[in-house]
């Protein structure tokens, strides 16, 4: 029972520690405050922290241009006959539509394209 709580307890502290490695630096100049995330680029939180928010808190993701979203190109199918089981995420806007597979969009997050003349983004 000794063992099963000092392994809960180390993976408690270790959880923390590495929650706490990925929260972003903070730099005050003036009365600006920006967040760093681990790319090194700078994001501007002065507002955020003004409506209360704390950016000793804030986490960051991957970065920007981390992912390559898909475009129109890469959303055809060549086998358009999916089974029953495809999960797809669908957009419909006026009667135009179309339906993106949830398998494709994993990798890349986001599809960029356009449904009549209105540009979207289907995002997973």
């Amino acid at each position: 029972m000794k063992a099963i709580r000092l392994i809960i307890l180390i993976s408690t502290c270790l959880l923390i520690l590495v929650h706490e490695s990925h929260a972003a630096w903070v730099i005050e100049k003036g009365d600006r405050v920006y967040i760093e995330d681990r790319t090194g680029e700078r994001w501007d939180v002065t507002q955020a922290r003004e409506l209360g928010f704390i950016p000793h808190r804030f986490q960051h993701g991957i970065g920007k241009n981390a992912f390559t979203p898909l475009v129109d190109n890469d959303l055809t199918d060549s086998h358009p006959s999916k089974s029953d089981s495809t999960r797809v995420i669908g957009v419909n806007i006026e009667g135009d539509a179309h339906a993106y597979d949830v398998l494709r969009l994993a990798r890349h997050e986001i599809a960029n394209t356009t449904l009549g003349d209105k540009p979207i983004a289907a995002g997973y």
